[in-house]
């Protein structure tokens, strides 16, 4: 006798309704396997109930649960004897918000491996879909569409067409390996046919990592002429995949490179390429970048990084960095609470022109341990520091008093450090450090420093600060820090050749430094003052500033310093730092070093500013001539980068790195991105004006397109085109 109510009935189908078959992945399964009848179905109805001949029927607003999956039908009715499932639409399958499958009405049978849909569409993740006249269940695995339509754009019911569609006489989805597969397929823009492929393979935007092409570009470059890039992308398991990208214009053929590879605990990268060109006929270029990183036992950390390339011209004429060094070092280091162990072997190649790479300093090594130990008669900390550096350079001339030539420097530091703060009256904190550091140095390939030299340094240094804050009537807290220390160093033993510390930087960092040399091969000698404050002030909008201002007095000048370090004499320059930031959108920083004449002999000012359409960095450099840094003329620099939404679509951007100098530009670059739901567009152009010996002036174009909807998280959610006629 049949059941029926008004009110919505319940009815656990878990045996009848194993319907998650048709949409759920498998993808450790050789076929779909039907889903755990310990999981119960819920079908949920105006009406349910059972006809005499033991045929189920569901009607109205029906709708079906298991798991994460959801049906939502017209009407469904389970023929027990045949073992078939009549499905009436409009017809709506979720699983887990990946994938949506809309029909008008299927026929499947028990278990929903096989049957046949009709007037079906396929959404994947809500970004692509596909829509057919008919639609197959195959086997549980397989999913065939006939006649075809797939796009990302939004579709709109007027009958106009999306921005670009694939039309197939059948697409088939392997929901194991979530691929899709396209038979006599043609891309059309706008319904204008573009290209026609007999056969295409595309992963389903669920897969994150599947074998084929990726997007292509076109470049052009005053050099090189116009090519083509097409990168191809193999994966290689899980954890391995490998890139080739040929790059082919009027002027070269080139093969690009890349293999990454993630292991239990590190993961390397290594990129390179290989170049025949007209620029340097008849000779192989290339070049070659290599980065990794490992955890080891005993929380040891072992890192590389590897930079090597053909020539000097190469990383300019083919886009890629812009270095004048390479850099490659290996580093084995290890961080706990208490020590900190690290050791390096570095490798310098130059690609400036004024630079000879017989006579720097190419190869480094270099060690470093300390330890920190808190003893309970003293109170404080105790630190203890040992040390080496050895560099090499690869000419085998001797230096002399005016030429470098082939000098090899070693170093080794030993180094007790004491240091403890109390906490005096009326707020005053004290600090009190004291230690010493012996070092021995030996130069080779030097007619000069023909003598291994040994010298002991012993420092101490009393430092007081008056931290003080206020509270503001409307919220905001300032503070106040007036910094005073006296510390001395007795730098003893003989002569030796500073390379290490060549360029010092004085800034608020190390103003309270007792040397202000970037390495231990040079150390300030005798008496210093050094007095200063911080200031800063919080507002509850968001408003805040801090600044520092300070100098260092000394009882001696040290001619070690150059010029422009603003450390020269008895007196240093005063250093003048600040920041200042109006709530989340805008920052201003500024740091300069003001001499006795009120002119600043070094200065930089840097800017951000960020809204919800727009970002603007900044930033200025000056340097004031300074021989002993190499610098004969003024350095009068500006950078500058932007973008800007023009619309939810459209954006636009440029960069500038211009001389001031000079009065000229020595970079420059534009660009232009279009991106909605279902298509990305870039276009950039990009001058590099400089020239030298090696490298030309060279405009660079660059063209991008790729069709949205085929990879993990594509397409822009934040501009759908409107189906408006307006």
């Amino acid at each position: 006798m049949p059941k029926t109510g008004k009110m919505r009935r319940a009815l656990l189908l878990s045996a009848v309704l194993p319907w998650l078959v048709l949409s759920a992945p498998a993808p450790q399964a050789q076929t779909a396997a039907p889903p755990d009848p310990a999981q119960p179905a819920m079908l949920v109805a105006d009406q349910v109930f059972i006809t005499p001949d033991r045929t189920l029927v569901a009607e109205g607003n029906v709708e079906a649960f298991q798991g994460n999956t959801r049906l939502r039908a017209g009407k469904i009715t389970f023929d027990q004897t045949t073992g078939t499932l009549q499905i009436e639409g409009p017809i709506r399958i979720d699983q887990d918000g990946d994938i949506t499958i809309l029909a008008n009405a299927a026929e499947l049978d028990r278990d929903l491996r096989n049957g046949l849909l009709t007037g079906a569409r396929m959404v994947f993740q809500q970004q692509l879909q596909l829509a057919s006249l008919q639609m197959t269940r195959v086997s549980g695995r397989y999913t065939q569409l006939y006649k075809t339509a797939v796009t990302s754009c939004h579709v709109c019911e007027d009958g106009r067409p999306p921005l670009w569609q694939i039309r197939a006489e059948r697409v088939t989805h392997d929901q194991q390996e979530r691929q899709l597969y396209f038979e006599s397929a043609q891309l059309r823009v706008l319904d204008v046919p573009v290209f026609y492929f007999p056969a295409i393979r595309l992963p389903d935007p669920s897969l994150e990592r599947a074998t084929g092409f990726l997007i292509p570009s076109l470049r052009s470059t005053s050099n090189l002429g116009t090519g083509i890039r097409v990168p191809y992308f193999f994966t290689l398991g899980p954890h391995r995949d490998l890139t080739v990208a040929p790059y082919v214009s009027s002027s070269t053929q080139t093969l690009d490179l890349r293999y990454r590879q993630a292991f239990r605990r590190g993961r390397i990268e290594l990129s390179g390429a290989y170049t025949r060109d007209d620029l340097f006929p008849g000779e192989d270029r290339g070049y070659i970048f290599g980065e990794g990183r490992f955890d080891l036992p005993q929380d040891f950390r072992f890192t590389f990084d590897i930079k090597a390339v053909s020539d000097d011209a190469y990383l300019a004429d083919y886009g890629l960095p812009d270095l004048d060094r390479l850099r490659s070092d290996v580093v084995l280091s290890r961080a706990k609470r208490d020590s900190l162990f690290r050791t390096s072997l570095t490798h310098y190649k130059t690609l400036r022109d004024s630079e000879d790479q017989a006579t720097i300093p190419s190869g480094i090594a270099e060690a470093f341990y300390q330890t920190r130990h808190h003893p309970s008669l003293t109170g404080g900390e105790l630190r203890l520091t040992l040390q080496g550096h050895g560099h090499h350079r690869s000419s085998s001339l001797s230096a002399t008093a005016t030429d470098i030539n082939g000098r090899d420097l070693t170093r080794l530091t030993a180094g007790i450090d004491w240091r403890r703060n109390w906490q005096l009256g009326y707020g005053v904190l004290a600090e009190w450090e004291i230690g010493a550091a012996a070092d021995a140095f030996r130069a080779y390939d030097d007619d000069v420093f023909t003598e291994e030299v040994t010298r002991l340094t012993p420092h101490s240094a009393l430092t007081f600060r008056l931290p003080m804050s206020r509270w503001e009537t409307n919220g905001a807290t300032q503070y106040l820090e007036p910094i005073l220390q006296l510390g001395w160093r007795d730098e003893g033993g003989g002569e030796v050749v500073s390379e290490e510390s060549r360029f010092v930087e004085f800034d608020q960092g190390n103003l309270l430094s007792l040397s202000r040399f970037p390495a231990d091969d040079a150390r300030e000698d005798g008496l210093t003052l050094v007095y200063g404050a911080n200031w800063a002030r919080y507002a509850p909008t968001g408003w805040q500033a801090y600044a520092t201002v300070g100098q260092v007095l000394r009882s001696d000048s040290d001619s070690r310093f150059t010029k422009s370090s603003g450390l020269g004499g008895t007196s240093s320059d005063i250093l003048l730092a600040g920041q200042i930031k109006f709530g989340e959108g805008l920052a201003i920083s500024s740091r300069g070093l003001l001499n006795g004449s009120l002119n600043f002999s070094k200065a930089e000012l840097r800017g951000d500013w960020h809204t919800g359409r727009s970002s603007l960095t900044g930033t200025y450099l000056w340097l004031g001539t300074d021989p002993d840094e190499e610098r004969n003329e003024e350095t009068s620099e500006l950078w500058f980068d932007g973008s800007y939404d023009l619309n939810p679509s459209w954006s636009a951007s440029a960069r500038l790195r211009y001389d001031v100098s000079d009065a000229r530009a020595t970079r420059a670059g534009l660009g232009l991105a279009y991106s909605n739901e279902c298509v990305t567009v870039d276009l950039s152009v990009n001058r590099r004006y400089t020239s030298t010996t090696s490298v030309e002036p060279t405009t660079d174009f660059g063209f991008t397109i790729s069709l949205s909807g085929f990879s993990v998280k594509s397409g822009s959610k934040q501009y759908r085109r409107s189906c408006s006629k307006t």
